[in-house]
């Protein structure tokens, strides 16, 4: 017999299944209610920009939380961005658009709402920007959060030269 129980198990074990892994290293996890949601903070290395390191925050939704209000296949879009030079800086063979590079990305759903970085090089602010956003099928969320690592001043190693 499938029981309410067995719906709630099963609905968590599919949820941990296809919410995708990230790219990231969990550097820290806090509780934020008692029915067992957190915020995860994960450290994400530029896999193309050598001694950069980002830190993003986002909300992980408990299965009782899920029981309570539904809406049992994502977390919201909420997150938080904070990225800092953490070693010297060797830039590889990044995008110059203005669409950037993805850096990162996440499932926060079953299936269709990702967690995403792009990086984005200012060329006349020598800047990288890192932007956080969710990307959605339908329904776009306009919930973002950015941060900038200034290479002015910096001993940074471009691996196809500066760009002019």
């Amino acid at each position: 017999m499938f029981t309410k129980h067995n719906f709630v198990l099963s609905a968590a074990v599919l949820v941990g299944l296809f919410a995708g892994t990230a790219s990231a290293d969990v550097v820290g996890k806090v509780g934020v209610d008692w029915i067992g949601n957190d915020i995860i903070v994960d450290a994400v290395a530029d896999p193309e920009v050598k001694g950069v390191t980002c830190h993003v925050t986002y909300f992980e939704r408990s299965v009782i939380d899920r029981v309570k209000n539904g809406n049992w296949f994502e977390d919201p879009s909420n997150s938080a961005i904070s990225c800092h030079q953490t070693g010297p800086i060797e830039i590889g063979d990044i995008e110059m658009s203005s669409g950037g590079d993805e850096v990162f990305k996440s499932g926060i759903s079953l299936i269709w709402k990702k967690l995403v970085v792009n990086r984005i090089y200012d060329k006349q602010n020598d800047t990288l920007i890192y932007l956080a956003h969710s990307r959605q099928v339908t329904d776009g969320s306009a919930k973002m959060a950015i941060s900038t690592v200034s290479l002015y001043g910096q001993n940074v190693t471009w691996a196809n030269g500066k760009p002019q």
